[in-house]
């Protein structure tokens, strides 16, 4: 971390635990944003003074007010400034000289109005690095913290939420208050709730690491609309999983690219900003939610119950229709039915009536009161197969709803095994509901909906089990001959690489190149594919043609010396009469590579993440199926061949239907050695290899095209 971060950390506590609060900028007018913090700061009954700062009041609500910060006798840990933008540096210079350390900044009309905005923001950054200061804003909600021991509610949020073990971050305010409302309704409370808006000091980076230590947490969601450091978010998420254990879900906004304007190469245009998203936060651990329904279906599954160590589950239902929709959508998630051992089906046998269905899913008949459910859930946690219990209620004439509701809190309690519900229905199974609430039973409204929270959180204790190896950097690459052509090309004005510069660039990093060459005659094309060796494929270089085989740029199975310089000639022909406009730099000859299956590696440089690796099937399939992966360089061994077996097609790779098995070692290292040169030279905008020829296992594979745009 560096020192900044360290302060942050050190600020961040007294921020959230602050013995004395000064509201700079507050007033008497309710339903004003600076009345209104002011109400709710005193409503939760902090434990610690308050202070409210104005230049024309005596008292606020009671207590108190001094003209300004430097005013006040007593010394004050946290500052909330909820002043106009135009006199918010006035107001942190003030609390700099009063030596306050944490600071919220309420206030909007900075870097989100445009350019003078920003710079009013760079102006607080300035003041805030020189009395060692740290905040959060500005242009936020403001920070909840629902421990005890703070009863800290320095925001605009209509309601204080209950205490929780769920942290919840945002860089939308207006969500902030929906997300409190949706949250009151269900009863899930909150450990820390903080509206970040512009994160101009304090960003979500910040805050996750403070979460990690943080003991009221167990969960943390975040919610957010750009980001602006993708490698330090993925740090931090990778620290808090594997060092703390506590999942981070993330929901992040514009999944869609309307109006992006077509990339360059293949990887270019297949790898937009959303399929960059999915990979980094899968690569960093992150759980990825849709919406808020999602992210809070996992969140109370992690927050209120164990994690399944296994991916079995029994279903408990008094009707058989959810009971079949459940298992559906729990096999489409990947997860299993247990089968019961001896003992479980008779202890099913003998407490159910003989219409009840004993295997799994256990149908305990419609007229079910709480004492068959309570025998169903005893004989499924007893048995080893069973590591996880979904129990489905609908609402028939005779269901005790409330009781079978406390024997299922009775039953999860102590259990190491978790148990997730749904009762069906809304007004009948209300108060049930309020019951498994109340007593931490994760609920949901409908059975299929239990499935992917419990697979989530299986996956996620899968994950926690994976050694973390660090990726391999190779030292028998030669930097130094890939950057003197890089360099080269640079002088030379070129934003696309020719094939035979671009072959030198990965061959420098050791990637599986052919033997080839560039000529610029018809006698030297056949002195090169002399000394190449035969067959070789002969391919016209020229900026300006992009498919070379649609204006009869390419020969293959060119045989002799005299075979080359002939194609030389006809190559130069066939441009002339498809694309005369075209300026041809020669020929590039290389070695042909023996058939195979086609794959393509790739590169991209993306704003948010840095260089991004692209894997999948090749050739001319790869626009037409888009059956391809992505992960951030750098790239490990693990997550290379992740990248090869995630993608659909990688049945033909693993010798499906009686094909050979591909060298899927060889396909691994190529990634690997790629994302090291993507890491080596950011001048690299955009990198195709399409196709690379994979061979059977133990024969390698070998690039036949390379595309690079500086």
């Amino acid at each position: 971390m560096t020192k900044r971060a360290d302060l942050h950390k050190k600020n961040l506590e007294t921020l959230f635990y602050p013995k004395s609060i000064a509201i700079v900028g507050t007033n008497k007018v309710k339903g004003t944003v600076p009345g209104d913090i002011f109400t709710n700061i005193m409503k939760a009954e902090p434990n610690g003074v308050v202070f409210p700062v104005n230049p024309r009041e005596k008292f606020i609500g009671g207590v108190k007010a001094y003209k300004y910060v430097i005013d006040v006798p007593d010394d004050v840990d946290l500052a909330i400034i909820v002043f106009p933008s135009s006199v918010c540096k006035m107001a942190l210079e003030q609390c700099g000289q009063k030596g306050i350390k944490a600071v919220i900044i309420i206030s909007a009309g900075f870097k989100e109005v445009g350019p003078k905005g920003l710079e009013k923001e760079k102006e607080l950054l300035e003041i805030a690095a020189k009395y060692e200061m740290s905040f959060i804003g500005p242009n936020c909600l403001g920070v909840i913290n629902t421990d005890p021991l703070s009863r800290l509610n320095a925001s605009f949020a209509r309601e204080f939420p209950a205490e929780g073990n769920i942290a919840f971050l945002s860089q939308s305010g207006a969500l902030c208050t929906a997300v409190l409302d949706y949250a009151l309704a269900k009863k899930i409370g909150f450990s820390k709730f903080i509206s970040f808006g512009n994160k101009a000091d304090i960003s979500e980076i910040d805050l996750l690491y403070y979460l990690m230590d943080d003991d009221k947490t167990k969960v943390i969601l975040l919610y957010l609309e750009e980001i602006s450091d993708g490698p330090g978010l993925m740090k931090a998420a990778q620290d808090v999983t594997q060092k703390s254990g506590k999942p981070v879900l993330i929901m992040k906004s514009g999944r869609t690219s309307e109006g992006a304007s077509a990339a360059a190469s293949h990887t270019g245009s297949l790898a937009g900003s959303d399929e960059i998203c999915d990979a980094a936060f899968k690569q960093a651990g992150i759980i990825r939610c849709a919406n808020i329904d999602e992210m809070f279906n996992i969140a109370i599954a992690f927050a209120y119950q164990p994690i399944p160590k296994t991916n079995k589950i029994a279903i408990i239902t008094n009707a058989g229709g959810p009971g079949v929709l459940t298992t559906d959508a729990a096999i489409n998630q990947g997860l299993q039915l247990a089968k019961f051992n001896d003992d479980t089906t008779s202890a099913l046998k003998r407490s159910l009536p003989a219409a009840a269905n004993i295997k799994n899913p256990v149908d305990v008949i419609g007229d079910a009161r709480a004492d068959r459910y309570t025998a169903a859930m005893d004989a499924a946690f007893k048995d080893d197969e069973v590591d996880g219990v979904f129990v489905i209620l609908t609402p028939q004439s005779m269901t005790d709803i409330d009781t079978i509701a406390e024997e299922i809190a009775k039953a999860a309690q102590g259990s190491e095994k978790p148990v997730y519900t749904s009762f069906m229905g809304e007004a009948d199974v209300a108060s049930g509901i309020r019951i498994l609430e109340q007593y931490h039973i994760p609920h949901y409204s409908l059975p299929e909906a239990m499935c992917k929270p419990f697979h989530t959180a299986y996956t996620f204790n899968k994950m926690l089990q994976e050694e973390n190896i660090a990726p391999v950097e190779f030292t028998d690459v030669d930097k130094a001959k890939a950057q003197s052509i890089l360099a080269d090309a640079e002088k030379e004005g070129r934003s696309y690489l020719p094939e035979y510069m671009a072959a030198k660039v990965i061959e420098a990093y050791k990637l599986p190149v052919v033997g080839n060459g560039f000529a610029t005659s018809a006698t030297q094309a056949g002195e090169i594919a002399d000394g190449i060796g035969y067959p070789v494929v002969m391919k016209v270089m020229s900026d300006e043609i992009v498919h070379k085989f649609d204006v009869g740029g390419v020969v293959l199975n060119v045989n002799s010396k005299q075979e080359a310089e002939q194609v030389f000639a006809d190559i130069y022909a066939n441009v002339n009469i498809n694309m005369p406009e075209a300026k041809v730099d020669g020929i590039h000859i290389a070695k042909q590579i023996p058939e195979g299956t086609e794959v393509i590696l790739g590169v991209k440089r993306d704003a948010s993440f840095g260089p991004v690796i692209m894997f999948g099937l090749g050739g001319i399939f790869v626009e037409i199926f888009k059956d391809v992966s992505f992960r951030i360089a750098p790239v490990s061994k693990k997550a290379a061949v992740d990248m090869i077996t995630q993608i659909k097609s990688s049945a033909l790779l693993q010798g499906a239907r009686g094909r050979a098995i591909m060298d899927i070692d060889s396909i691994a290292e190529a990634i690997m050695r790629l994302s090291q040169l993507a890491i080596d030279f950011p001048q690299i905008k955009e990198l195709d290899i399409n196709p690379m020829i994979v061979l059977e296992e133990g024969k390698g594979c070998f690039v036949a095209d390379t595309k690079i745009i500086i």
